[in-house]
């Protein structure tokens, strides 16, 4: 795959995006960039402490949203559009540990003008963590807006279907 966007980070929206997973600027957030490996866009973090859920392991929720943004920019890096998630289907085969990297690979599965499919996978240490396949809608701006409940800023507006 080569990517149709770059750069795969937040920058690539504007300063001062609010994204939990990608916003550089986010005081909470997960501050993401990608990489693009083979077929496989590819991010890695460090769960911090305020990502716990059970004492010592990353809150399966995060990992659910760390999962969704990669699938998301697996999405926008193939087809060059921004996709709002739909449907996922995940499944959570080990705790995810604070304080140690992990590495979120999503892969676009099926690609069509409206409906994208991706697949994500989680590891630890080498050992999987999660599963999880996502669907995506593309949509035009007025769709896009509609459901955001206003003005999409420029930077985003050229990522429509």
């Amino acid at each position: 795959m080569t990517p149709v966007v770059t750069p795969l980070d937040g920058s690539l929206f504007g300063a001062g995006q609010p994204c939990f997973g990608c916003s550089p600027d986010h005081p909470a957030g997960f501050h993401l960039k990608f990489v693009n490996e083979g077929e496989d866009l590819v991010t890695r973090m460090t769960p911090a402490q305020h990502h716990q859920g059970p004492l010592g392991l990353m809150h399966g929720g995060l990992i659910s949203t760390l999962a969704d943004e990669a699938a998301a920019w697996a999405v926008l890096a193939v087809t060059g559009k921004f996709g709002f998630t739909t449907h996922f289907e995940a499944r959570l085969s080990k705790g995810v540990r604070v304080g140690k990297e992990v590495e979120a690979r999503a892969r676009v599965t099926r690609s069509g003008s409206r409906v994208v499919k991706a697949t994500v996978e989680i590891r630890q240490d080498a050992e999987l963590c999660f599963t999880g396949d996502f669907t995506f809608v593309l949509l035009d701006r007025s769709g896009a807006e509609k459901l955001m409940g206003g003005p999409l800023p420029d930077q985003w507006a050229k990522y429509c279907r």
